[in-house]
């Protein structure tokens, strides 16, 4: 019988998981200093016509500017703080040999650590840049974190959903 250690993920498969959220913490930090520092003084900046714009935008609540009240800032801060760290627990309890998986959990913990430097930087909130839609028709502005995450938590259920398929039926549902 295999032990808990046996079933935890080695560590060169983790780096996987750490290199991933490093790189998206980092890449999501210099974006947003030269976001915040070319931004600042102007309303805008198109890219590709009305479609995708550059602006900045300080959001102080979590996605698609959701408060929760005057200590949203802090509330929002811990979320994400428990999120770094449980997903870094689901990356050491991670099948062994699934790289897709290490992956997936480092880009939502680095989008998710991006997004709490912004909380400790700073009270005006997160710096969200990237303006994506048809005249009044706009997504929520967003940065690279939030690409981290969202692609992350799709890679992420991509990979359970795998797993999933991969366990053998249960014998009495196989035999009705």
């Amino acid at each position: 019988m295999a032990s808990a250690a046996d079933l935890q993920a080695p560590d060169a498969e983790r780096r996987v998981f750490w290199v991933a959220a490093a790189v998206t913490v980092v890449l999501d930090l210099i974006t947003k200093l030269i976001a915040e520092a070319s931004l600042l003084r102007t309303p805008g900046i198109a890219v590709v016509g009305d479609w995708f714009q550059l602006r900045l935008v300080y959001n102080q609540g979590a996605a698609f500017g959701l408060h929760v009240g005057p200590y949203s800032r802090w509330i929002f801060f811990g979320v994400a703080l428990v999120a770094v760290f449980v997903l870094a627990r689901m990356s050491k309890d991670a099948p062994p040999g699934d790289r897709f998986r290490q992956l997936a959990l480092g880009l939502v913990a680095g989008g998710a650590a991006g997004n709490l430097i912004d909380r400790i930087r700073s009270g005006r909130g997160v710096v969200d840049f990237l303006d994506v839609g048809i005249g009044a028709l706009r997504w929520p502005t967003f940065n690279i974190a939030d690409i981290a995450v969202s692609c992350g938590a799709i890679a992420l259920a991509i990979s359970l959903w795998r797993e999933d398929a991969r366990r053998p039926e249960p014998e009495s549902a196989s035999a009705a």
